[in-house]
């Protein structure tokens, strides 16, 4: 028998048979690298290369179907606090490896791609710092297609920095709103999430601190695939989901 799923099997019949039923901003928590490796007997490191590399392919899968605004959870404090000091320098290596592709990448110019990178970036190392100020410096002038790069980031901390730039600025009580909050945000240029999805997630189903104000009235998708393992079949599978789903607003 074949499935709905089964009929549509390129980005473009995607587009088609999904036509304005879309997400605008997609949140992507890419879980599952360290399973991944430990899985096969392999380094834990490799499983961070693998799933950078699928990373860079499957980014180009979301703009081909039409989607504009990709979040992506990269690292989060909380992982930084978790991880050994040698597997954190070996993330930091790929995220430097990561900036100098980008900048040599031909792809990123003609699709006008904008890197925005949110976190408690001062945390990173000097030379990671300073090359993710540099990926920042290099697509600031790009308006087609917009990347999130979530680094040194926890959804409660975006908030508590919202909170002290608005008591810093002399804002008075009265003048707080949702309107206002957002424009303290480090997502202040992006629109709210439509729909997250999160792989790895064979034991519950969690966000872990993503884009909490922003994902208020986000869709949800949790995948066990791990993250090395999404491919394109899934993205277009995933779109499909979203696009047959009616989304209220809180009405």
């Amino acid at each position: 028998m074949v499935t709905f799923f089964q009929m549509v099997s390129t980005l473009e019949e995607l587009k088609e048979e999904a036509k304005n039923k879309l997400p605008k901003h997609v949140g992507l928590i890419i879980d599952g690298n360290r399973r991944w490796a430990k899985k096969r007997n392999l380094d834990i490191n490799f499983g961070h290369l693998v799933g950078y590399e699928n990373l860079k392919k499957r980014l180009f899968d979301f703009f081909e179907a039409g989607i504009h605004y990709l979040s992506l959870y990269a690292l989060s404090l909380e992982n930084v606090r978790k991880r050994n000091t040698e597997e954190l320098e070996y993330i930091y290596k790929i995220m430097i490896k990561a900036v100098d592709t980008v900048v040599n990448e031909s792809i990123v110019k003609d699709e006008k791609v904008k890197f925005n990178v949110i976190g408690r970036l001062s945390l990173l190392p000097p030379k990671a710092r300073e090359k993710i100020l540099q990926l920042i410096d290099f697509t600031k002038d790009h308006d087609q297609n917009f990347i999130n790069l979530c680094i040194m980031y926890d959804g409660h901390e975006e908030i508590v920095d919202a909170v002290k730039s608005i008591i810093n600025d002399g804002v008075k009580p009265e003048k707080v709103d949702a309107k206002l909050i957002k424009s303290y945000l480090y997502t202040k240029n992006f629109p709210n999430l439509d729909y997250i999805i999160r792989t790895g997630m064979d034991d519950g189903a969690r966000i872990s601190g993503f884009l909490l104000w922003d994902s208020s009235y986000a869709e949800f998708k949790f995948r066990k695939e791990l993250w090395p393992d999404y491919n394109k079949d899934m993205i277009i599978q995933d779109l499909l989901d979203y696009s047959k789903r009616s989304r209220r607003m809180g009405k």
